[in-house]
């Protein structure tokens, strides 16, 4: 289970929501958080020069879906520092006894802008977000997952320096270790396997939480990952969260963190090296980072 958390409402109001929802289910899950500016309405944008963000935001009612000052940050409503005014609900998350990691400093500016900027700006950024989470937690981060599943070859670059003891910056298929840039990162990564709930939110043939549940209750096939999103599961579908939670543990899920998990993957060894390359997901807007399928573009 992989909690993102980009936003400061979902950092705020989703983050005791979700650590009640998985305590009471005895789960322990890693967080990863955002700690820079929440620009998230600066995102409206993406409706010009995204395709499929605004079919994605239509279906999934994105305004009550997220919160409504989160959709007007950083545009009409100054961009809160998250970590500045979230330090102790990001500080509850270790407390309950879960995993935590960096997830970005400016979490709408990684997602659009990271192609753009130079590998002195990446470095930037993730050293903003790393010093943080040091301030926060008194420690240096052992994981990181990018935002948005956007990564690049610079950024690969900039994070390995950091000897990580696994990166999440992937959508699809099993643990890799990532070739990009003419060069294999010795960074285990691993993917997120399973869809996320805002994207079947807007498959039509799940029009109502009882789909939803069918859905998900069926769709575990082997070792997956789950990611969730504070604003969402923490959120406005919390109550659907937890059902989907005890769904899976009525059918005999078990659940590992994402630290557990890279533990015993690199035990086993024989991880492949995969080239990274971008696909488009249904439900999702734009692309995000593969390493599926094996050698070969999406």
């Amino acid at each position: 289970m992989k909690v993102d958390c980009d936003t400061y409402v979902g950092t705020r109001e989703g983050v005791p929501r979700l650590l009640e929802i998985l305590g009471e289910r005895g789960i322990r899950a890693t967080f990863f958080f955002t700690f820079g500016p929440d620009r998230s309405g600066v995102a409206v944008r993406r409706f010009l020069t995204t395709p499929g963000f605004a079919r994605k935001m239509l279906k999934s009612r994105a305004a009550s879906l997220y919160g409504f000052p989160t959709v007007l940050y950083g545009t009409l409503l100054p961009a809160p520092r998250i970590g500045e005014r979230c330090r102790r609900q990001i500080r509850s998350v270790a407390e309950a006894g879960h995993d935590a990691g960096v997830h970005a400093w400016d979490h709408v500016g990684w997602h659009d802008r990271l192609d753009s900027w130079s590998e002195p700006k990446i470095r930037e950024q993730s050293g903003l977000a790393h010093t943080a989470y040091e301030s926060i937690f008194g420690r240096r981060a052992r994981a990181a997952a990018s935002a948005g599943w956007t990564v690049n070859a610079l950024s690969l670059a900039v994070e390995a320096e950091r000897n990580l003891s696994y990166t999440s910056n992937t959508r699809l298929g099993t643990p890799f270790f990532p070739r990009a840039g003419g060069q294999t990162l010795q960074t285990l990564e691993i993917p997120t396997t399973l869809p996320t709930l805002d994207e079947t939110l807007t498959w039509p043939e799940l029009p109502d939480e009882e789909a939803q549940r069918r859905f998900f209750r069926e769709a575990p096939r082997g070792t997956e990952v789950h990611t969730i999103h504070t604003e969402v599961e923490g959120r406005s579908k919390s109550a659907l969260f937890a059902r989907i939670l005890d769904d899976w543990a009525s059918a005999g899920v078990t659940f590992l963190t994402l630290e557990e998990l890279a533990r015993q993957t690199l035990a086993r060894g024989e991880i492949p090296a995969r080239e990274l390359t971008r696909t488009t997901l249904r439900g999702r807007g734009g692309t995000v980072a593969t390493g599926w399928p094996p050698g070969g573009a999406a």
